[in-house]
């Protein structure tokens, strides 16, 4: 683990939280990632909503830095990779090249999100609706209730801590050793407050909020959280 790096625990399992949004399984040589929103600004285009077509190009260049640091063997993408069922569609041929890049020589699980429930086009890997390795469950949406080993994404939290005298609102992963949210790893995600209450029935007994800083991971129990 390097500096500025945390360790999460799911169920018993090691976890590196890197400050760039992704969880490390370093014994499986597997690299999660949330919720990449991949073409949305294309989609907001199509509404007339104009936004800096680059997104696509900003996530996946944060990707390859992940991929070249830990070259992991797995990768499993907790679905809304694409922003809508025809994103993939809409990518251009330069990232679409810079993707395929990317997934090659890797296992590669696209997890079905709400946003992109059925499989990228023409893209490797293999689609499912959840990935159980050892005592870990990847799946996009968390569930409440007794959920031992379940890591997902959906919900991009991020956490408002009071430092210094001034309020820093980042985001974050959401864990209580039992579960795991990660944050949205996309460029134009927007991010959900941890103290909202669609976390509270998914950590009744509290969690610990990792910020992701410029250049480490903080660590803040529920109770330094403040809502926005």
């Amino acid at each position: 683990m390097r500096q500025g790096e945390a360790l999460l625990h799911v169920a018993g399992t090691d976890f590196i939280a890197s400050v760039e949004g992704a969880l490390v399984w370093p014994e499986e040589s597997l690299l999660a990632i949330a919720d990449l929103h991949l073409e949305k600004g294309s989609s907001f285009a199509e509404r007339r909503v104009l936004l800096p077509p680059y997104d696509t190009a900003a996530t996946l260049a944060r990707l390859a830095r992940l991929i070249q640091r830990f070259a992991p063997r797995r990768l499993v993408l907790l679905g809304d990779s694409f922003h809508d069922r025809r994103a993939s569609g809409r990518i251009a041929p330069g990232d679409r090249e810079a993707l395929i890049h990317l997934l090659a020589r890797r296992e590669v699980f696209w997890i079905a999100g709400n946003h992109d429930p059925d499989p990228p086009e023409a893209l490797p890997g293999d689609a499912a609706d959840c990935l159980a390795l050892g005592p870990v469950l990847f799946r996009h949406e968390p569930r409440a209730g007794a959920a031992a080993g379940e890591v997902a994404g959906h919900l991009h939290p991020v956490a408002r801590v009071a430092a210094r005298g001034r309020a820093l609102r980042r985001r974050c992963f959401a864990g209580d050793g039992s579960r795991a949210v990660l944050p949205a790893f996309g460029a134009y995600a927007g991010g959900l407050n941890v103290r909202d209450v669609a976390f509270a029935p998914l950590f009744p007994k509290g969690f610990t909020a990792h910020l992701m800083g410029d250049e480490r991971v903080f660590a803040f129990p529920r109770a330094r959280c403040i809502g926005d």
